[in-house]
């Protein structure tokens, strides 16, 4: 009888071991094919750096959110965006947020970088400013106005200026377009090219400025009250992107800082503190 209860006891017991053995490996499989956000093994550190409005600001909401899964965002601010990309290339820092991807795709083309977009924040639309005139209507013959210099923004600039009336291209023109390709410019303007961040300083100066939405901002401008006109934020290649070095793409720490970025809750927070300005991707 002691024996029966003995071998009865054993067999259980192991019994009761497999089942929760294989009930173990059936949440393990579970959790791999769930498609949440990826876990990280250990704490990890990104060092991003970005320019300060409103890139800088959007970084800061998600600090943390991202140090509650293991991440820890440092955000060092360079006041001179050029630098950025040298930057993420030379390992000063590990990802960078400031710019489009047409700009990255020129910055890899003319520096032999190889850096790649993680994912698309938001979109700055560009808009034109003056402190001269109070409608686009009323410039005058001979006009001055000042747009960035870098390819990718210049032809933006002068995109909108078309789209506008005030200059015109051949049919078919792109976003390369320069000064030189203008066609048709009726009154004559003028152009002043400066590196964007030198763009905002000039509205005393100039009849109009052709200015980036964080650069607008960090003037105490509000594009969506102050710009003469906006671009469009329909079909815009613009959209600012989180970049880092093509080996580094598919991280989990990347994945988990974009994630956040996308969430609801900085969605609403750009609609709140932006208006309009600074408008989510898609």
């Amino acid at each position: 009888m002691k024996k029966s209860i003995k071998f009865f006891t054993i067999a259980t017991t192991i019994l009761t071991l497999s089942a929760i053995l294989a009930s173990c490996g059936e949440k393990k499989a579970d959790n791999s094919a769930s498609g949440n956000t990826p876990e990280l093994a250990e704490e990890v550190t990104i060092k991003i750096g970005a320019t300060s409005e409103p890139h800088a600001v959007l970084l800061e909401q998600v600090i943390a959110p991202l140090k509650a899964k293991g991440v820890i965002l440092e955000i060092r601010q360079f006041p001179d965006y050029t630098f950025l990309n040298s930057a993420l290339a030379d390992k000063e820092i590990d990802a960078n947020f400031f710019q489009h991807q047409p700009y990255l795709d020129v910055q890899n083309a003319e520096s032999g970088f190889n850096l790649v977009s993680v994912g698309a924040i938001h979109i700055e639309p560009v808009g034109i400013y003056s402190n001269k005139v109070s409608s686009l209507d009323s410039i005058e013959e001979g006009a001055i106005i000042s747009i960035p210099n870098d390819p990718s923004n210049c032809g933006r600039a002068l995109k909108l200026l078309e789209s506008k009336g005030i200059i015109k291209f051949a049919e078919g023109s792109d976003i390369s377009v320069t000064v030189h390709d203008i066609i048709e410019n009726p009154k004559n303007v003028q152009f002043l090219e400066l590196s964007s961040e030198l763009v905002a300083p000039t509205l005393q100066d100039v009849d109009l400025a052709v200015i980036n939405s964080n650069y607008a901002l960090s003037a105490d401008l509000i594009p969506s009250i102050d710009a003469l006109a906006l671009e469009s934020s329909k079909d815009n290649p613009y959209a600012n992107i989180i970049a880092v070095r093509a080996e580094d793409k598919d991280k989990p720490e990347f994945q988990l800082l974009l994630a956040e970025l996308k969430s609801e809750s900085v969605k609403t927070f750009m609609t709140t503190k932006y208006q309009g300005s600074v408008i989510a991707a898609e």
